[in-house]
């Protein structure tokens, strides 16, 4: 029995209300159950009561023993002065405030509707299951279900935020390089991604917009500070980077000691760190105000347009400094930029629209419906159970749902799970 079930059971009366009393025998008449509070404090604030010929305003509290209001201490805390009601599913113990009076206590598990229970138990039977409600996922309406990925996209997105806003404030307020770390992070996947962080880290990012004019220069920096020109090799362009990076080190005094090592091993050529770099500094070479770009655009052929970007001719014929390959220009490709949109674009865009007020949702809501869903496990797996992701939005959103509420067992606080019990 989980503590979130009974809270579940009291906050939506999943049980027989008419006829319910304290362990002391007086009835109680709930006239209002309170406000779920999912923070530190009593779980229900604001709750009215008539206990006995009594009526109650304060707070309520619940267990799953009445022992566990010891076993947290709540005795010492002073926001449980005014418990006026203490729920649990058994009563082990009486409970008394610091004046000796004793607080009224339901032992609910008596009242409960059987079926209610049942289902609970069905969906918490684990037994081999990806997800607690996997025999269940595809009878569930698919108007609730577009309606609570939608809700979960915008939870993702929220979280998202919460990261840009750190980095906003350790970037002083410049909204430019706080997307170019986002955008360095992104750029080097999941293999490089905590390396080109940390690369986008080592020097600040005004370096970037003077050097913007100069893409050769800018390259040099990026290979300089990732360490990828301390091998010998007498390759003409290796040597010029080199001695560009060499001029830089000693105008703008960088150090790449703190960047991460970066990894070439288990990648696809194209994914090479050597032509990713490359494409971010051709990037800000082609788009030197690219964050106000970006914010401005409000259609998906805007920002694939941005976007539209290939390594330097070196790269053409070379995937590496050490050997030569076959020409092929290095583009961005669709599926690439749609995974900057998804991660960086549209998190930043939103963060910047919630930051200066403005109301952005439904063009958000526009472009990343438009976007093709990913694949991933996560979302074959759901999708294997019902098909229900086919946009980003949709990708996104069981990622969510997955993370933050199947692998940590909140069925009770999930749509989905409520509809199931209901």
């Amino acid at each position: 029995m989980q503590e979130d079930f009974i809270h579940y059971l009291w906050k939506h009366k999943k049980f027989n209300v008419t006829k319910i009393e304290t362990t002391e025998k007086e009835p109680i008449s709930i006239l209002s159950v309170g406000t779920h509070n999912f923070n530190t404090g009593p779980d229900f604030f604001a709750a009215q009561l008539k206990i006995g010929e009594q009526l109650w305003a304060g707070n309520v509290e619940i267990h799953k023993k009445s022992s566990d209001w010891f076993v947290h201490n709540h005795e010492k805390d002073p926001n449980y002065d005014n418990v006026i009601l203490h729920i649990v599913w058994e009563h082990d113990i009486e409970v008394h405030r610091k004046d000796s009076t004793l607080i009224p206590t339901l032992e609910l598990k008596d009242y409960v509707n059987p079926e209610a229970l049942n289902g609970y138990k069905k969906l918490f039977n684990t037994n081999q299951k990806w997800i607690n409600c996997d025999t269940s996922f595809n009878t569930i309406d698919s108007f609730l279900m577009s309606n609570w990925l939608e809700r979960l996209y915008f939870e993702r997105l929220e979280r998202k935020s919460i990261e840009i806003y750190e980095l906003l404030e350790l970037s002083k307020n410049d909204w430019e390089g706080v997307l170019f770390k986002s955008l360095a992070k992104n750029f080097g996947l999941k293999v490089n991604g905590d390396s080109f962080f940390s690369l986008a880290n080592s020097f600040d990012f005004s370096i970037v917009r003077k050097l913007h004019s100069k893409p050769m220069v800018l390259e040099a920096l990026f290979y300089g500070q990732g360490k990828l020109l301390e091998d010998v090799n007498e390759i003409p362009y290796f040597i010029q980077l080199k001695k560009e990076y060499q001029f830089l080190q000693q105008k703008f005094n960088v150090s790449n000691e703190v960047v991460l090592p970066i990894q070439f091993f288990r990648l696809r050529p194209l994914n090479f760190p050597t032509i990713r770099l490359s494409q971010l500094s051709m990037l800000y070479h082609k788009t030197p105000n690219l964050f106000s770009e970006i914010i401005e655009a409000e259609t998906l052929d805007e920002l694939y347009a941005i976007f539209n970007v290939e390594a330097s001719l070196f790269w053409e014929t070379h995937y590496t400094f050490n050997k030569e390959s076959k020409r092929i220009k290095k583009r961005l490709s669709k599926a690439f930029i749609d995974l900057l949109l998804i991660n960086t674009i549209i998190p930043i865009k939103y963060s910047y629209a919630k930051q200066q007020g403005k109301a952005i949702d439904d063009t958000l809501i526009n472009l990343i419906n438009k976007i093709a869903s990913e694949k991933n496990s996560i979302v074959d797996k759901f999708n294997n159970l019902k098909k229900v992701s086919k946009s980003a939005l949709q990708s996104q959103a069981l990622i969510q749902l997955k993370t933050e509420y199947c692998d940590k067992n909140k069925c009770l606080q999930c749509a989905i799970g409520n509809s199931i019990l209901n």
